[in-house]
């Protein structure tokens, strides 16, 4: 059972290169997985992944040629149903046994065991261990079987036999399987294993390459076939020559993650190159030049040090030509017309004025249940006119109102058409065009943010106005026809649009309830009648979610938000207060004997009195915690109406002697319905007084 490590590669035509990351990950992890749970290898194995435009492949260490021989105790049956009186196996245990492999001669090896209240027989056996050859054609069966494939393609069966088909992400033509130098004979996809693999279509010094060991894999790949097998290590090289090419012309390449990744996937050994374009070209606004390279031609834009674009661009190159004018000035000429297709858009498109485009958007269908562009345009006017007139009044107000007016005009124009992702971006520049405010353009621009988490806020408030509109309407008006997420399902992305309104209210110290309740006003389609507090709960929840990713405690943030406050900019400050009352010594006292009064209030019948009256108490303790109670509430709800939280919270703690000693000695439920009922609202009082910063019954253990 010798250790060795293990080599798997799948040598396949060009991948999808925005799948290649993590179709390498998962077969890596699946494969390794499948051989750990074999036996074969060790939990903590190392694992490599490899994947390239064409490979992907695994690297094991540590793997046995045969995982060890394990014991198995196989459950028979009750020892009353497969002996009979005289001890001999009865009928059932011998079909049992022969389902085994054994026979007659096993009844004496069988032991007995309790199992429940029965005597049972139990076969004992070793299973012979699992042999690498069987192990491995396991486990690449279901690391393919697990690949996150975007789209299958079916091609003729390379094995050539009869007219079977194979069905793949991308056709495969061979497949290495190493365990140190010695090929363990397994086969996928009509492949059977073997060393040999294919390097660089044009650069590899040898074709093809022969590996000799499963640990000599990457340098020969390097060395021989002229790639860099490894995602991981190619893509820190790309990162590594866009530095190196962009540092001597004091420039930085734009950073975009997503972009370097796909670059990755499309190249095999990286060579950056540098390239220019004609610089008036940079008349038109760099958002469209900039998405124009990354999109369509995958390059880097090179930024100077203010973050502004220049003419010159870097390719990422899978050959590497002593020469390289070729390849750059092939880049150049491919470039040119996409930056020229920008530029007339954006020539065309400030032909006519932004406002001018706002009629067509009655022609533009929003939703066949909400109606046109044009008809959800107005209700966001409404709404941000009434949120502007809370902030900043009427003139904020008829700001955000022509703001939301011109906000999806660009979507009408030729540049949104062919690049979506620029609207407002391109509004804002029309708008600046047409020699509207900045206030106005920048709103324009900004009230689709926070477009992601961590996305900056609007830049101004008429921006704020608009945006808390836009994501208030579509929250309301898809509930309100039922179009909620579902599991992990969000086409309208609702949920980020949640997190946008919370953000937005908690900066602006706006109330949710009033915001909702406006945004529900400017409907004049129907809507279902719960989707005002669908919405409401939705973002509570959101915001339940959104602060456990922060590190707050479920339970701190349960405690505050069952309360509902309406305004989120309070919540850090309770949350605080929270934290600090739950060190104190009284605290678990005082949260369980709130919950029980919640249960006690919960349970009565009948309409609970708001103050208690002195004149009807007849036990100290019921005397004594009134008293209490109105030496501690003033000085709580004083501090609770200044906004200290933490204050308010701290005043309770003089309540757990007076707390216990009346639950100790005052029965609530009597018998009496008079003082009954002035208990409760006794009861009623501490509770209005202990549950104003949060709900304390959800510290009790």
């Amino acid at each position: 059972m010798s250790a060795q490590n293990l080599l798997v590669e799948l040598f396949v035509e060009e991948l999808p290169p925005k799948a290649l990351k993590k179709l390498g990950e998962s077969f890596a992890a699946a494969l390794a997985e499948s051989l750990t749970a074999q036996g074969l290898a060790e939990p903590n194995a190392a694992v490599t992944s490899f994947a390239s435009p064409r490979r992907l492949g695994v690297h094991v260490a540590g793997v046995l040629a045969c995982a060890a021989d394990k014991p198995v105790s196989t459950k028979l049956m009750p020892v009353s149903v497969g002996l009979d009186a005289g001890g001999n196996a009865t009928p059932a245990l011998l079909k049992r046994l022969a389902a085994l492999g054994a026979d007659a001669s096993a009844v004496g090896q069988l032991r007995r065991a309790p199992d429940g209240k029965n005597e049972t027989l139990f076969h004992d056996s070793i299973a012979p261990g699992t042999t690498l050859t069987e192990g491995l054609q396991r486990a690449l069966d279901v690391a393919l079987e697990k690949l996150p494939i975007p789209k299958v393609m079916t091609y003729p069966d390379p094995s050539g036999e009869g007219w079977e088909t194979v069905h793949f992400v991308r056709p495969a033509h061979g497949l290495i399987a190493l365990h140190g130098a010695e090929v363990v004979p397994v086969s996928v996809l009509g492949l059977e294993a073997g060393r040999m693999t294919q390097g660089h279509r044009f650069e590899a010094r040898v074709d093809p390459v022969a590996i000799t060991h499963a640990d000599c894999y990457a340098l020969q790949m390097t060395d021989e076939g002229a790639v860099i097998a490894s995602f991981a290590e190619r893509r820190a090289e790309i990162a590594r020559q866009l530095q190196a090419a962009a540092a001597p012309l004091g420039l930085k390449p734009i950073e975009d993650d997503a972009l370097l990744d796909e670059v990755t996937a499309l190249v095999e050994r990286p060579n950056v190159l540098v390239g220019r374009f004609e610089e008036a070209f940079l008349e038109v606004p760099q958002e469209c030049l900039i998405l124009t390279m990354k999109a369509n031609q995958k390059y880097f834009p090179l930024l100077d040090a203010a973050g502004k674009l220049t003419n010159q661009f870097l390719i990422v190159s899978n050959i590497s030509p002593d020469d390289a004018s070729a390849v750059i000035g092939g880049n150049e000429r491919v470039v040119r017309p996409r930056l020229a297709d920008a530029k007339f858009f954006f020539d065309l498109d400030r032909k006519k004025a932004l406002d001018s485009r706002v009629l067509g958007l009655a022609k533009v269908v929003y939703h066949n249940k909400l109606g046109t562009q044009g008809e959800r345009v107005t209700r966001v006017q409404a709404i941000a006119r009434a949120i502007g007139q809370q902030i900043g009044g009427e003139a904020l107000a008829l700001k955000a109102d022509q703001a939301a007016l011109l906000a999806k005009a660009d979507l009408l124009t030729d540049m949104v058409g062919e690049f979506p992702e620029l609207q407002g971006t391109m509004g804002r520049y029309y708008a600046q065009h047409d020699g509207l405010t900045d206030d106005i353009a920048f709103a324009i621009e900004d009230h689709y943010k926070p477009r992601f988490a961590g996305d900056e806020l609007p830049r101004n408030d008429v921006g704020v106005c608009v945006a808390l509109a836009d994501k208030l309407e579509t929250l309301i008006g898809l509930f309100g026809i039922g179009e909620k997420p579902t599991g992990d399902k969000d086409p309208f992305a609702l949920r980020r649009h949640a997190i946008g309104v919370i953000r937005l209210l908690a900066e602006h110290h706006l109330p949710l309830s009033s915001s909702v309740r406006e945004a529900s006003a400017a409907f004049n389609v129907p809507l279902r009648p719960e989707a005002v507090s669908e919405v409401t709960d939705f973002i509570y929840d959101r915001f339940a979610n959104f602060l456990r990713e922060e590190g707050s405690s479920a339970q701190t943030i349960d405690a505050v938000l069952a309360l509902r406050p309406d305004r989120f900019h309070q919540v850090g400050r309770r949350m605080i207060a929270v934290r600090e009352f739950a060190h104190l010594p009284e605290a678990p006292a005082l949260a369980a004997a709130n919950k029980r009064v919640g249960n006690i209030l919960k349970k009565a019948e009948g309409n609970i009195g708001e103050q208690a009256d002195p004149a009807r108490f007849v036990e100290d303790a019921e005397k004594a915690l009134f008293s209490a109670l109105a030496e501690i509430a003033p000085t709580a709800d004083a501090a609770f109406e200044a906004g200290d939280y933490t204050m308010s919270l701290q005043a309770l703690a003089a309540l757990k002697s007076p707390v216990d000693a009346f639950f100790d000695n005052v029965m609530v439920n009597t018998d009496d319905p008079a003082l009954k009922a002035n208990r409760l609202a006794l009861l009623n009082q501490l509770h209005r007084t202990m549950n104003r910063v949060a709900d304390l019954s959800r510290l009790a253990a």
